[in-house]
């Protein structure tokens, strides 16, 4: 079967850390751009961060940009999104997706999606 299983989310204070996982299984990673998006109540899922098939390419969100950072484990076929100094508008349900389309911030672009994780960041 083939999935993405997120883990690492929960309840962290502002100014906190949090490292996201994103679990590949029936499919190979390293086959594929990655990318996380995020979709906080009654808003749209936005675009968090992507990073190309090696690991050399990396876009981020202005919103996250130097505060987040993405990186992935082709060989334990394994995303993962390292969050520091959160923010209570970081709040939100956390989404891995797979694509084929590098650097893309287009969530059309992603045809694999795992079922989120919530993060929660309090004040």
């Amino acid at each position: 079967q083939v999935q993405l299983v997120e883990s690492g989310g929960g309840l962290v204070q502002a100014g906190g850390s949090l490292r996201l996982s994103c679990a590949a299984s029936g499919l190979t990673l390293s086959s594929y751009a990655m990318g996380w998006f995020r979709q906080a109540p009654g808003k749209e899922r936005e675009f968090v961060a992507t990073i190309n098939w090696s690991g050399s390419t990396r876009y981020y969100a202005d919103s996250v940009k130097g505060r987040f950072t993405i990186s992935r484990d082709n060989a334990k076929n394994t995303l993962y999104l390292q969050m520091n100094s959160l923010k209570p508008e970081d709040t939100a349900v956390y989404y891995c997706a797979a694509g084929t389309i590098t650097g893309s911030r287009s969530q059309h672009h992603y045809n694999l999606w795992g079922q989120g994780t919530q993060v929660t960041v309090s004040s």
